[in-house]
C-alpha cells in the first residue's frame, strides 16, 4: 500500500467505478466519485451506498460523490476513467471544456473496449486528447462485486514507463488486491476488450443448454482466436496468456457476475438483441466490441470464426443455433498451429 495519500477522481459511478473508488479509499486516499446522473449522486451522498449499481457496499467516508465535473477534477493527481467505451470521446471533450486535467494528473483507463470505426484502444483515445498527461491501464479478472467485498483479486497495471507502473502499483496494491506491472499496454487492452466478444458466445452456450463440453471447446478456441487477432493488432503473445488475457477471458465466460455472459445467455434463451439491450441496466461492452473486432479482423485478413459468427448474431439477426452449427461444420484441421496460421490474404 502506498504511504502517500493522494487526491483521486473516479470518472464513472457504475459498479466498477464504485468498487475502485472504495478500494482507493480503503488504501488511505481521498476520492471524488463522479457520475452524470445528479439524482443518483445525491442518493449516494445521502445513503452512502450505490444502491443502483453496487447495493450492499457502504461507501467509505473518504469518498465524495459529485456530479460537477469541474469540482471532481480539482486538485486531482489520479483520474480513473471508468465510463462505457462509446462515451469516452464525449467525456474527453467535456473534461477539456471543464478546464481539463492538471498537468501532473495520471490518467488510468479502466474501461475495456475498442472504438467503433477506428479500432482504437481506450488509452490511445485518452492520449490523443491529453497530450501532457501520463496514461496507464488497469485490467485483469476483477468483478466489482468481489473487489468491493475484499475477495482476493489479481490485476495488471500497464504503462509505457516502468516507474509509472510501479508508482500505481503502490497506490492500488493491498492484502486482497494484488497488482502486477506490464509495459505491454496494447496487449492488456486488447485482451480486456476482445474477451467480451467470447463471453457473449459463452453465454449463448449456457442459454442453449449445451453443457460443459461445448463451452470448454468454445473458450479454448476463443483464446486461440484472441491471440491470433491480438498479436496482429500489436499485443504480445505472453500477455494474452496472463491475467489480462486468459485470466480475464475465463472469469468473464464463466462468472455469474459477467454482464456479457448474461447478455449471451438471454440471447441463447430466445430473446432478441434489442430486448436484452433495452432491459439491461449496465452496458455489455462485448456488443460494440464485436463490431470493432470483426472490422479489425476483416481489415487485417485474420481468420476469426467466433467473432464473425457473433457479428452475424448481433448485427445481422442470425439465429444462435445456426451460428453454432456453422462453427462446428468448418473444415477439420490440426489443433497445434502456428499463431499466424489462419491469416487470410489481404485483398
Amino acid at each position: 500500500m502506498s504511504s502517500e495519500s493522494i487526491q483521486a477522481t473516479v470518472l464513472g459511478a457504475g459498479s466498477w467505478g464504485t468498487a475502485l473508488a472504495t478500494l482507493l479509499a480503503r488504501n488511505g486516499h481521498r476520492v471524488r466519485l463522479w457520475g452524470r446522473d445528479a439524482e443518483q449522486i445525491e442518493e449516494m451522498s445521502r445513503t452512502r451506498e450505490n444502491q443502483r449499481y453496487l447495493p450492499g457496499v457502504p461507501l467509505p467516508e473518504d469518498i465524495e460523490p459529485v456530479s460537477d465535473l469541474r469540482l471532481a477534477l480539482q486538485e486531482s493527481r489520479l483520474a480513473l476513467v471508468v465510463t462505457p467505451s462509446r462515451t469516452i470521446r464525449a467525456l474527453c471533450e467535456q473534461i477539456t471544456d471543464s478546464a481539463g486535467f492538471h498537468p501532473d494528473t495520471i490518467v488510468v483507463s479502466c474501461t475495456k473496449g475498442l472504438e467503433h470505426g477506428t479500432g482504437l484502444r481506450i488509452s490511445e483515445i485518452l492520449s490523443s486528447h491529453f497530450l501532457f498527461n501520463p496514461v496507464a491501464v488497469l485490467s485483469g479478472p476483477s468483478h466489482a462485486e468481489e473487489v468491493s467485498r475484499g475477495a482476493p483479486t489479481a490485476v495488471v497495471i500497464g504503462a509505457p514507463e516502468h516507474a509509472l507502473a510501479e508508482y500505481l502499483q503502490r497506490i492500488f496494491n493491498n492484502r486482497s488486491f494484488r497488482t502486477y506491472t506490464s509495459d505491454d499496454v496494447a496487449g492488456m487492452e486488447l485482451g480486456g476488450a476482445l474477451k467480451n466478444i467470447f463471453a457473449i458466445a459463452a453465454g449463448i452456450c449456457d442459454g442453449l443448454g449445451l453443457g460443459d463440453n461445448t463451452k470448454a471447446a468454445l473458450v479454448t478456441r476463443s483464446l486461440a482466436e484472441l491471440i491470433r487477432l491480438g498479436t496482429r493488432l500489436g499485443g504480445e503473445r505472453d500477455t494474452f496468456q496472463g491475467l489480462s488475457g486468459i485470466g480475464d477471458l475465463m472469469v468473464t465466460c464463466f462468472s455469474r457476475h459477467s454482464r456479457n455472459r448474461h447478455f449471451g445467455e438471454r440471447l441463447g434463451k430466445g430473446e432478441s438483441v434489442e430486448q436484452v439491450t433495452n432491459t439491461m441496466r449496465m452496458v455489455a461492452e462485448g456488443v460494440p466490441t464485436t463490431r470493432s473486432g470483426w472490422e479489425c479482423a476483416q481489415r487485417l485478413g485474420v481468420e476469426a470464426p467466433v467473432t464473425e459468427q457473433m457479428y452475424r448474431i448481433l448485427y445481422e439477426g442470425k439465429p444462435p443455433g445456426s451460428a453454432l452449427t456453422d462453427l462446428m461444420m468448418r473444415d477439420p484441421k490440426r489443433e497445434k498451429e502456428q499463431m499466424f496460421e489462419g491469416i487470410l490474404p489481404l485483398s
